[in-house]
């Protein structure tokens, strides 16, 4: 019978952090909630831990085993997954990050770690400067006047950066960023190698991206876009100007805007109810980019998400 449960004993772990990406401080209390695919809640209740193991969890042998995993606490904004399988035998571990309502970020030694750790972002950021002092000091002027242009550039360039194409990575085909009023923080365009739409394209086959439609609507002057969809959330999406186009290095370049999104799809929103206000046609906030990236990333198994900043 759909909906009734054939068996119990599943367990999903959950691990809370914050935006340290630390376990979330023992004084915090958390209100953990487990529901299931009928959106019944298996499992509701205040714990002050940053790890909780949800054990006798119903098995359905159906939709009802894609579970949804959320956290909440006074002061903090929501945080979730979804879905997670559940089976038999089968524990499951979700890893959560929960951000203060007025969380701020936090740049230490930023430019340094950038130069001793990013070599490609290192030349990227550097690219195109008139004088030596000209890359540090157009990073100094996004760190003291647009921390979130800032925050927003490092999640795209970190995420770019771990996406691995048949051929190097996104951000190894980018020549130069356009140091202007476009480089907002949700995105930013810069001319990359005119042979990425074709890595992009070729990813597209291997079933790392789909082409988005719509893209002149959405973005004015385009002529192709392509959104990874390895993870729930926070995927990297490219966007090619494709007739916009510039001679770099002796390279064939074209106009590239790259950005994050905050969910592959609606339902995974309203399921969770995160980021509530950056659907409604505001700014994407990088905050909430960076809880959303960190989130996949954890639940893939992938490298951990660190743009060289924290949150707190």
């Amino acid at each position: 019978m759909a909906g009734q449960a054939v068996a119990t004993g599943c367990t999903i772990t959950i691990n809370v952090f914050d935006g340290r990406r630390l376990p979330i401080p023992a004084d915090v209390e958390v209100l953990y909630t487990v529901r299931d695919g009928n959106q019944n809640n298996a499992f509701r209740d205040f714990r002050r831990t940053a790890s909780l193991a949800v054990n006798g969890l119903p098995f359905f042998n159906n939709f009802g085993d894609q579970y949804s995993v959320i956290a909440s606490a006074d002061g903090h904004k929501q945080a979730g997954f979804t879905p997670v399988h559940v089976a038999p035998n089968l524990p499951q571990q979700v890893d959560l990050m929960l951000l203060a309502n007025n969380a701020g970020f936090n740049f230490p030694g930023t430019w340094d770690a950038i130069q001793a750790t990013r070599p490609v972002l290192a030349r990227l950021l550097a690219a195109g400067a008139d004088s030596p002092q000209t890359p540090r000091g157009r990073f100094d002027d996004l760190l003291e006047n647009r921390s979130a242009v800032l925050a927003c550039l490092l999640n795209i360039t970190t995420a770019m950066e771990q996406l691995q194409l048949s051929v190097g990575t996104p951000l190894d085909y980018f020549q130069v960023l356009n140091w202007d009023g476009t480089m907002a923080q949700d995105r930013f365009f810069g001319y990359a190698d005119a042979r990425l739409i074709d890595q992009v394209r070729l990813a597209a086959a291997q079933g790392l991206f789909a082409p988005e439609p719509g893209t002149a609507v959405f973005h004015p002057g385009a002529t192709s876009s392509w959104k990874q969809i390895q993870f729930g959330e926070a995927n990297v999406q490219l966007t090619f100007h494709e007739n916009d186009r510039r001679t770099i290095n002796g390279i064939d370049c074209v106009l590239t805007e790259p950005d994050i999104d905050y969910f592959k799809d609606l339902l995974a929103h309203a399921i969770l109810e995160v980021a509530a206000n950056g659907i409604g046609g505001s700014l994407t906030d990088p905050r909430e980019v960076y809880v959303l990236r960190w989130i996949a990333g954890r639940r893939a198994g992938r490298p951990e998400f660190n743009p060289l900043y924290t949150i707190s």
